[in-house]
Formats: C-alpha cells, structure tokens, sequence
C-alpha cells in the first residue's frame, strides 16, 4: 500500500493508524499548492479531488477520505482492536465520533487554513471550533481515556490529529484539560511518534 499524504495534515490520521496496526507501506508527500507528489506526478491523475489522503491498495484501486480509509484499515488488522466489529452498537458510536470529527470539527477550521480568509471569517471559524472542542472536553467528563472509553480506536487518531491543529490557530487547549490530556495520552505512543517524525513534524530525539 502506498499512502499519499501532506505533512501535519489529516493524513497524518491514517499515517499513524498503518504504524499502529503494523501494516507495511509507502510514503509519498503530496504539495497542495501545486497539486504535484514528491516524485513529480500529477495527484489529480491519483485523486480527482485534489486533497489527502489517497490510499493506493495493493491491487492499484485508490481509497480516499480519511474516515473511509481508517476503518478499513482498523478491518484488515482486527488484533490491532482499532475499530469494534461492525454491526455493534460500538462500531456505530465509533462512526458518531469519526462523523463528528469530521463533518463538524475538521470542516469548522476551513477558513483558519485559508489566506483569502478574513480576520472576521477567521475569528469566527475560532468560536466555532472551540464549541466543538468544548463538546470534546465534556465528553471526557465521566473520567474516560479514549472517546469510547478505555480502547484507543481510530476515532482518537483522527481527533488527536484535528484537536491538535487548535494550538497553531491559536485556540487555547489548556482551558480544555481533559483534552489537552487526551492529546498528550494518543501524542505519547510509539506509532504517533513515528509518524510525526517521519513527516518532519517534530524533532529525532524528540521521537527517540
């Protein structure tokens, strides 16, 4: 398999998740702004939509949505436990927290990570990702370590790889503690290490 990804985006999601599971795999950086992979392919040829994650599988299809690509991937490793089995009331509640990451806490940072922007535009896209943030912290409240109570699941990559976007906006995440703890749990582990490291994220001996 063969990820496409940009670095600190949401494919650095599935990145972690195929160093969680253990799969084997492929890098490939993709700049957005040319829309042109680190070997000098045109990415829409690999994805017509134009933005990361592409998952290129094994037998050449490509999978693309990061919400999409982390359940199928927590599927093809079921020992790795990154997804309760589908057709559970878990695996649903999993797929609520994974929609709301993604239609309602990604999406609300648009015009954070847009230049033609306004500072109005932009201090609203803030107010509208610390509500949900503030959502994200009450459900911590009952004292649970990962959304869906004491086993990480993809849901809390994705989360980990959003939440975390809040600090460079400048949105506070120590108000939030219960979160900012949860980001310190998941940004902690081996695999997110890693990952981080390889995208240039953080330092070597940070990783080490």
């Amino acid at each position: 398999m063969k990820l496409y990804y940009t670095p600190g985006a949401c494919s650095l999601s599935p990145h972690i998740v195929l160093r969680e599971a253990g799969f084997n795999f492929e890098l490939e950086k993709v700049d957005l702004a040319t829309h042109r992979t680190e070997t000098g392919a045109d990415y829409y040829q690999i994805n017509p939509k134009g933005y990361v994650p592409a998952l290129v599988l094994d037998d050449g299809q490509v999978l693309t949505e990061g919400a999409a690509i982390v359940q199928y991937l927590a599927d093809l490793k079921p020992d790795a436990r990154l997804a309760p089995p589908a057709g559970t009331l878990e695996r649903a509640r999993m797929q609520e927290q994974l929609t709301f990451i993604a239609a309602e806490l990604h999406k609300a940072y648009g015009a954070l990570f847009s230049p033609a922007a306004s500072q109005e535009a932009k201090a609203a896209a803030r107010r509208d990702v610390a509500r949900r943030l503030d959502h994200v912290e009450r459900q911590f409240a009952d004292g649970r370590s990962y959304l869906l109570g004491e086993q990480l699941t993809v849901a809390d990559i994705y989360l980990f790889v959003v939440a975390g976007w809040a600090r460079e906006k400048g949105i506070d995440l120590e108000a939030r503690p219960k979160l900012a703890a949860f980001l310190k749990r998941v940004g902690d582990r081996p695999s997110v290490r890693a990952a981080q490291q390889t995208e240039g994220l953080i330092e070597e001996d940070q990783a080490a």
